[in-house]
C-alpha cells in the first residue's frame, strides 16, 4: 500500500474513532446506567446507515473517487463502526450469565444495522439524479 493511502486510512480512522467515542460517551450519558451497551448499539446503528448512504450514492451517482473512498469507507468508518467492541461486549454479557441480554444485543444490532443499511442505501435511490 502506498503512503498516500496508509495517511488517508489513518487520518479517516482517526477521525472515526474520535468520533465514536464522543458518540459512545454521549449516548451513555443520555442512557444512564444500563446492561444493555446503547453507547456501542448507537454508534454501529448510524455506521451501518452512513455506510449504507455512502454505498447508495457511490452505486447510483459514481461519486467519490479512490482515495475518498478509502478515507471514508475504510478509514471514518472502520474507525468508527465497532463491532470488534460489540463482540467483547456481546461476550461479556454471556460470561456473566445475562444470555437474554446478550441475545437482545446481538440480535437488535444486527438486525437494525442491516436494516439502517438497505434504508439508507434506498434513500439515495429516492433522490434525483
Amino acid at each position: 500500500m502506498a503512503l498516500k493511502e496508509l495517511l488517508l486510512v489513518g487520518i479517516g480512522g482517526f477521525a472515526g474513532s474520535v468520533a465514536r467515542h464522543a458518540l459512545g460517551g454521549w449516548v451513555l450519558q443520555l442512557a444512564g446506567p444500563s446492561r444493555f451497551p446503547f453507547g456501542t448499539f448507537a454508534v454501529n446503528v448510524l455506521g451501518c446507515l452512513v455506510m449504507g448512504l455512502l454505498a447508495g450514492a457511490v452505486a447510483r451517482y459514481d461519486v467519490l473517487g479512490p482515495g475518498t473512498r478509502l478515507l471514508l469507507f475504510t478509514g471514518v468508518l472502520g474507525g468508527f463502526t465497532t463491532f470488534s467492541a460489540f463482540g467483547l461486549e456481546a461476550t461479556q454479557l454471556v460470561r456473566r450469565g445475562e444470555f437474554w441480554v446478550a441475545a437482545l444485543y446481538a440480535g437488535s444490532s444486527m438486525l437494525l444495522g442491516i436494516a439502517a443499511v438497505w434504508v439508507g442505501m434506498r434513500a439515495v435511490m429516492l433522490l434525483p439524479r
